[in-house]
C-alpha cells in the first residue's frame, strides 16, 4: 500500500501540474452547445477519458466502458474535484484520520488502526448529481456532462458507524459532517464540506473506503480514504477524507445551505423562469437505464433479430425490472436481467427484438426499482442540471 501511495505521487505532481495532452475529439451529443470534447490518457492511473475540465479535474468515462461489464475499471472511473487545490503527495505512515466535535473521545486515526476494524465490501454507483446535465432543455450552466459522471465498483472499507462508536457520539448529536484534504486556492471561497444526518451516517451501510475494485483508491477518486454513501449521490461521497466532526446542529456550511440543492417537488423539477419554490439539499438518485451495446445512430441489419444490452441501476433500491420499448412506449417488453450484485450496483440487462424493418428505430429503456418507483416519460429540468430522470432514447437506423 506504501509503495502504491509513492506512485501516485510522482504520476499525479507530473500530471496535475500542467493541461494534459489531447488524443483525439469526441462529439457528445449534447443538444444546447458545443458538444466536441478532447479526450487524453494523461491523468494519474488513468486511460482514456472525456476531458470536461483540467483544473479541478472533470472526467467522463467514455460510455462504451458500460458496455464491458457491470464493474467501470479504475482507470475509466470518472473524475469530479470541486477545489482545485488537491494534494499531489500524501505520506500514508503519517497520515491521520481526525474525529472530533460532540464526541466523547476525539480521535485521529492512522491507515493502520483503521484497517484492524472489522471490513464489509459492497458494490455502489457512484453518480455525479448533474451526469447528463449536457442533455437539459433549456441549457444549463455547469460541466456538459453526458451520461459518463458515474461508475460502480466494489467497495472495501469499514463502517462510519464503527468509528463513530469508537469515538461515542454524545446525545444531542444531529449531523455528522465530512471533509478532505483539497482546497480551494483562495481564501474567501469556503471548504468543501458535506453532511449527513446522525441516524443516517450510523445505519451501518455508510462506508469509510480505502480500497476500490480490490485496489487501493486511485489518487484522483480519493486516496487514501472516501466517504461512500450507497444509493445518494456523489456529492457526499466526500474523497480524501481526513476530517469527520459530528454537530450538535443543523450543518449550514455553504455546500449544504447553498449548493447542492434541489427543487422541493417530484422528481425535482419545475419549469423553466420559476421562482420562489422551496428546495432541499439534494440525496438519493433515482432509477436510470441505458442501452450500452449500440451508440445512437448506429446501423444495424434490417430483417434480423436484434440483439441489445444496457445497464440499469434502481439508485437507492436494487433492480426490479428493466423494459423496452420500439413505439414511443405505447408497448413493452421486459428484459432479461443479469447477475444481481446488490442493491445499489449497476445490473445487466439484454433483450432480442423481433427482426426490425428498414428505418429509423428508436429503443427506450425503463427501470422500475425494488420500491415501485420507475423512470418518468417526460424528463425533468431544474436550474441546476441535477437529478436527470427520464426514460432515455437510444436511436438506430436498420438497412
Amino acid at each position: 500500500m506504501h509503495g502504491f501511495a509513492r506512485r501516485e505521487l510522482i504520476l499525479g505532481a507530473a500530471a496535475l501540474a500542467g493541461t494534459a495532452r489531447a488524443q483525439r475529439m469526441v462529439d457528445l451529443a449534447l443538444p444546447g452547445g458545443p458538444s466536441q470534447r478532447p479526450t487524453s490518457s494523461a491523468f494519474p492511473h488513468k486511460g482514456e477519458m472525456i476531458v470536461q475540465r483540467v483544473r479541478p479535474p472533470l472526467l467522463e468515462t467514455p460510455f462504451e466502458v458500460f458496455d464491458q461489464g457491470v464493474f467501470t475499471p479504475n482507470d475509466r472511473f470518472f473524475v469530479r474535484w470541486h477545489l482545485a487545490d488537491i494534494p499531489t503527495s500524501i505520506d500514508p505512515a503519517s497520515f491521520r484520520l481526525a474525529v472530533r466535535g460532540a464526541v466523547a473521545k476525539p480521535l485521529s486515526l492512522s491507515l493502520d488502526a483503521l484497517m484492524k476494524l472489522p471490513r464489509i465490501e459492497y458494490a455502489a454507483v457512484n453518480q455525479c448529481s448533474g451526469n447528463s446535465r449536457g442533455l437539459f432543455e433549456p441549457r444549463i450552466a455547469g460541466a456538459q456532462w453526458r451520461h459518463g459522471a458515474m461508475g460502480n465498483a466494489r467497495w472495501t472499507g469499514v463502517k462510519l458507524k464503527d468509528v463513530l462508536d469508537l469515538a461515542g457520539v454524545q446525545s444531542g448529536a444531529v449531523a455528522v459532517r465530512f471533509g478532505g484534504l483539497d482546497g480551494p486556492l483562495v481564501s474567501d471561497s469556503p471548504d468543501y464540506l458535506k453532511s449527513l444526518a446522525v441516524d443516517h451516517a450510523r445505519d451501518g451501510e455508510v462506508m469509510i473506503a480505502w480500497a476500490q475494485n480490490g485496489e487501493p483508491l486511485p489518487w484522483l477518486n480519493g486516496y487514501p480514504l472516501r466517504l461512500i454513501v450507497p444509493g445518494w449521490f456523489s456529492t457526499y461521497w466526500v474523497k480524501m477524507l481526513s476530517d469527520i466532526e459530528v454537530l450538535d446542529k443543523t450543518d449550514d456550511n455553504y455546500w449544504m445551505a447553498k449548493a447542492y440543492r434541489v427543487p422541493d417537488t417530484p422528481y425535482g423539477n419545475v419549469a423553466p423562469g420559476a421562482q420562489g419554490f422551496a428546495t432541499k439539499p439534494i440525496s438519493a438518485m433515482p432509477p436510470r437505464s441505458w442501452i450500452t451495446s449500440h451508440a445512437d445512430g448506429t446501423k444495424v441489419a434490417a430483417g434480423r433479430p436484434l440483439d441489445l444490452r444496457g445497464i440499469a441501476l434502481g439508485g437507492d433500491q436494487g433492480v426490479a425490472k428493466v423494459e423496452v420499448s420500439t413505439d414511443a412506449g405505447a408497448s413493452w417488453r421486459d428484459a432479461r436481467l443479469g447477475a444481481d450484485e446488490g442493491r445499489y450496483s449497476f445490473r445487466r440487462f439484454d433483450l432480442q427484438l423481433p427482426s426490425p424493418a428498414a428505418g429509423p428505430i428508436t429503443i427506450l429503456t425503463r427501470c422500475t426499482n425494488s420500491a415501485g418507483v420507475a423512470q418518468p416519460m417526460t424528463p425533468n429540468w431544474n436550474h441546476s442540471g441535477y437529478l436527470r430522470n427520464v426514460v432515455e432514447a437510444t436511436q438506430l437506423v436498420a438497412a
